[in-house]
């Protein structure tokens, strides 16, 4: 994992009510239940002031935070867009 997907790591099991959860970069974060449909806006929140962007209501799409490595390339699209 690059530095930005430990964070989002970081992120999602700082936020998950599975201990000892360790997503792997493909993991579907809410199929397998490490996140619950409940946490999407904790999460998008946590992202936006971590990596000081703003995720617009038309993003909050499950595609685009389904897993740790489809969070990254949102987050990296996102930046590249700015």
């Amino acid at each position: 994992m690059n530095e930005r997907q430990l964070q989002i790591k970081s992120i999602v099991q700082s936020l998950s009510h599975v201990a000892g959860a360790d997503p792997s970069l493909q993991e579907r974060l809410f199929d397998s239940g490490i996140l619950d449909s409940f946490g999407l806006p904790d999460l998008v929140t946590a992202l936006e002031l971590h990596f000081g962007l703003t995720v617009p209501d038309s993003d909050l799409l499950p595609a685009n935070f389904s897993s740790i490595q489809a969070i990254d390339a949102y987050i990296g699209q996102v930046r590249k867009d700015a």
